[in-house]
């Protein structure tokens, strides 16, 4: 049975048992405290938790999945992988244990022929939790399932809760049993890899607190409304009903292993370790590709790091099965196609993916290179220092900062006959990933509590009618103080007031939040900030500046009507620069991100090289034109599937309900669904002054344009300076370029001159700083300062001369000299003075000692410096003591 046709068994099935089938939600974690979505209940935590009220009783969904805690264990096991489908039928206060149950063994021992999974009974094993008597009884009275394949566990494997106070509960597990050829008999007690589980049944039915471990917390209540949360994994389900060994042969990755063999010329099955990475390549490659469709691209942090390890770890493995050259261009083809029938999109977008991934493989065969420098020179250092082992620091600064593997580090310090400090590398990657969890941590207790937001949300959405008025009448529903609610609130309190209506535009979708006041009888609110903390709440961030406000009164929310339009002006303008990108450089040149207020904008899209000046003058040209042309701005609501047929663009990261806003310029020139405010008509915009142009990663540009009437600030600003270099030049403004041209011509050709001029003092210098020649520690030295210099190449140069001056006899030069007032001491050796044991490097970091600063180098020339200009003498002299001694 294919993976695609298990996938549309299971939301038939429950479709017809009354559940809404809910579309996947982006890779793009909702929630700010996860990267990604780790699980099938992401998207749905508001509903489960109850700060928002469900929109169904029922659902089912395929929730597309990432999760690289396990990365190390991927294609070494039958069942990890960081990309996957997790198959979820939910009830929110509607069904519970009994129908949940029930559904779950109907769906899975049903025929096929019947529309089912046609599992054999005597194959199933189920767990429960240790304590939750119901669950067994209905698994053994009503499903009819023997009692000696129902186990009961305890809290870490069959207890459900987020870590957090809130909903928590027992859950149910299916196993599949795979036979004695996979392990002991026992059932999935024994933790075995025999037994594959398939899908967990999650029962949220109480309230806990104070939690103090998995197995110690307090619970408050049963809640009033239990819900019901399951996740059948469709991998695991797939390569069980495939015949298959483990997830990565299924219908959906096989087809990658076979392409990794072919170039690769390695059989599949033939080597257990090329197996493991055959197995990464096709894992990664599928999981890199569903995350660029997603809109993440590769970067040095969050989202985009993960990505570009999923891909450097797909290049490497590939580079371990003997394969030293770009394969993307193969792979990806493949994994689209046999991901393509479960997700149709991929095929429009796999331009655009192919691109991302061929620039970042090309990237890291480069780092390949590099990182293979520097492991080279840590390689010769320890040799030289007669060690056997690569510094722990060398392979984690490898690992950390270039992107250079640690099992490639291992082994090409193996091939040398060394080993790495791996107990040092691996503390040092702890304290990276305790950092890193700390963090995590602090940020997910700052968003714990919005709980309190949860008696407000459930009063119904708060209506906003800024898309066609600045001012409003309303009535004070809460007040927030330090996190809790407040019955009031007072002159200078800071505190959150959330509104029935309001006319204030809440941040999101790249546009920021208005600014503005809230006022009401007795006193007056001045807005700090306007947020959606929970979807369907608007959340104002005040401070009181006149009187007191309670709950329950009267409010007037009253938008700056200046900063409203230099909002629109801008966020208008973002829609303008989009389109125009697209227009010159194709459909590829997608948004990744934006940010627009008053008088500024910024625009984040999918390129990989820098736009030239003709190409950015001709965006903004395009941009302008529109504005001139006085284009309706037409904005209508209509449902998301129809929006999409008519061409919108959906942008990444963004959530859609079932019902969105499209926003035309121009017609389908530019159409985006957008919430944000907006012109009536494009020469409401004003002026569109592109002022930049950046790179944000391999794969990313930004654009910044300034906006209205800050565009024309800027114009004049350019005008008045271009005005005044015509003055001081004393010619016509058309002559400017050229002149300034002719002058800096001049000058290089004055620099050139005056640094041959220092070259012949400094060869003047040399005979006088050779004759200052004596003996120290058996070798004839040159230890001088002279003064200072305009360079250290010219210091370098200088000590060089002075060396090769002194003919052939053992001679050590070091010369000392402040460049632009910090002291830099240069020491050079020939190769009688080496021969006879001194060493440039150790003498420049002696002298760099005392400088206060640090050195070192090469055996015959090094350099060291500081930051004490006073102690060249005595470093001059620490050079004279380490030939002495």
């Amino acid at each position: 049975m294919e993976t695609a046709e298990i996938r549309r068994r299971y939301l038939q099935f429950f479709a017809d048992r009354g559940h809404t089938v809910v579309p996947s939600a982006s890779l793009v974690s909702p929630d700010p405290s996860l990267l990604f979505t780790v699980a099938g209940m992401v998207p749905f935590i508001p509903y489960l938790n109850g700060t928002v009220p469900a929109p169904y009783p029922r659902a089912v969904d395929s929730q597309k999945c990432i999760r690289t805690l396990d990365i190390e264990e991927v294609g070494r096991t039958p069942r990890h992988g960081t990309f996957f489908q997790m198959l979820g039928n939910w009830s929110f206060g509607d069904y519970f244990k009994q129908d949940a149950i029930r559904w779950a063994w109907e769906l899975l021992t049903t025929s096929e022929a019947d529309g089912g999974f046609g599992f054999d009974p005597k194959d199933l094993w189920v767990t429960v939790f240790q304590d939750d008597d119901e669950a067994e009884a209905i698994w053994r009275d009503e499903v009819g399932l023997p009692a000696d394949r129902i186990q009961r566990l305890g809290y870490a494997d069959n207890y459900w809760m987020t870590g957090q106070p809130g909903p928590a509960g027992p859950d149910s597990e299916i196993f599949f049993d795979r036979g004695p050829a996979y392990g002991a008999d026992g059932g999935p007690a024994t933790g075995d890899d025999r037994y594959v589980e398939i899908w967990n049944l999650v029962f949220m039915q109480y309230e806990i607190a104070n939690i103090r471990s998995k197995e110690d917390f307090d619970v408050v209540r049963e809640l009033p409304n239990k819900n019901v949360d399951t996740g059948m994994g469709l991998e695991r389900v797939a390569f069980i009903k495939q015949g298959v060994e483990n997830i990565y042969e299924i219908d959906q990755i096989r087809p990658v292993i076979d392409a990794a063999s072919r170039l690769s010329g390695r059989a599949y099955g033939a080597n257990a370790e090329d197996d493991v990475r055959m197995r990464v390549v096709s894992d990664h490659i599928r999981s890199a590709m569903m995350l660029m469709l997603d809109g993440v691209t590769p970067s040095n942090e969050g989202r985009g790091y993960v990505l570009r390890r999923l891909l450097r770890r797909s290049v490497r493995a590939m580079r371990l099965l003997g394969v030293e050259g770009a394969t993307f261009g193969e792979l990806f083809p493949v994994s689209r196609d046999a991901m393509s029938a479960a997700y149709p999109e991929l095929l429009p977008e796999s331009g655009r993916i192919q691109r991302l991934a061929d620039a970042e493989e090309e990237s890291f065969l480069k780092t390949l290179v590099g990182g293979t420098a520097i492991l080279d020179t840590a390689i010769e250092r320890t040799r030289a220092a007669g060690a056997e082992q690569v510094a722990g620091d060398t392979a984690f600064l490898l690992h950390d900062t270039y992107g250079f593997p640690i099992d490639l580090t291992l082994e090409v310090a193996e091939e040398a006959g060394l080993t790495v400090d791996r107990a040092a590398f691996d503390r040092l990657m702890q304290e990276q990933r305790s950092r890193a969890k700390a963090d995590a941590k602090a940020k997910k207790t700052a968003l714990a509590d919005l709980s309190v937001y949860s008696d407000f949300r459930a009063k119904g959405e708060t209506a906003f009618l800024g898309y066609s008025e600045l001012v409003a009448e309303s009535r004070v529903l809460g007040l927030i103080r330090d996190g809790r609610a407040v019955s009031s609130i007072a002159l200078g309190d800071i505190a959150e007031v959330i509104l029935a209506e309001t006319t204030l535009y809440a941040e999101s979708g790249g546009q920021d939040a208005d600014q503005g006041e809230i006022r009401g009888p007795g006193y007056r609110l001045e807005v700090l900030d306007v947020q959606r903390p929970v979807a369907g709440l608007v959340s104002h961030r005040v401070q009181v500046v006149e009187g007191e406000v309670a709950v329950g009164d009267p409010a007037q929310t009253i938008v700056d009507p200046l900063y409203r339009r230099g909002a629109t002006q801008a966020h208008s303008a973002t829609h303008l620069i989009h389109a125009a990108l697209r227009q010159v450089l194709g459909p590829d040149a997608h948004q990744a991100g934006s940010y627009n207020k008053a008088g500024y904008m910024r625009l984040d899209f999918s390129w990989n090289a820098p736009l030239s000046p003709d190409t950015r003058s001709e965006v903004e040209d395009i941009a302008n034109l529109r504005v001139n042309e006085d284009l309706e701005v037409v904005t209508r609501v209509l449902p998301l599937d129809e929006a999409k047929a008519q061409g919108a663009m959906a942008l990444f990261g963004e959530k859609y309900g079932d019902v969105v806003r499209m926003v035309d310029i121009g017609g389908p020139w530019s159409r985006e669904l957008c919430g944000g405010t907006h012109v009536g008509h494009s020469s409401e915009i004003g002026l569109i002054n592109v002022v930049g142009e950046s790179s944000v990663g391999a794969t990313s540009r930004r654009i910044e344009s300034l906006v209205g009437p800050e565009a024309f600030k800027q114009f004049a600003t350019e005008r008045a300076l271009v005005t005044e270099l015509g003055a001081n030049l004393k010619v016509p403004q058309a002559q400017i370029v050229s002149r300034v041209q002719d002058l800096a011509a001049s000058l290089k050709a004055a620099e050139k001159r005056i640094a041959e001029f220092e070259r012949q003092a400094l060869a003047q210098r040399v005979p006088a700083l050779a004759s200052q020649a004596r003996s120290v520690g058996g070798v004839t030295a040159v230890l001088e300062q002279v003064g200072a210099l305009g360079g250290a190449d010219d210091l370098r140069a200088l000590v060089i001369d002075v060396r090769d001056r002194l003919g052939a006899v053992p001679a050590v030069v070091g010369l000392a000299a402040t460049v632009q007032d910090r002291p830099v001491v240069i020491v050079a050796t020939n190769a009688a003075a080496r021969d006879a044991g001194a060493k440039a490097g150790p003498l420049a970091k002696r002298a760099a000692g005392v400088l206060g600063g640090g050195g070192g180098g090469r055996d015959d020339i090094a350099q060291g410096g500081g930051s004490d200009a006073g102690a060249i003498e005595d470093a001059l002299a620490a050079v004279a003591q380490g030939l002495s001694s």
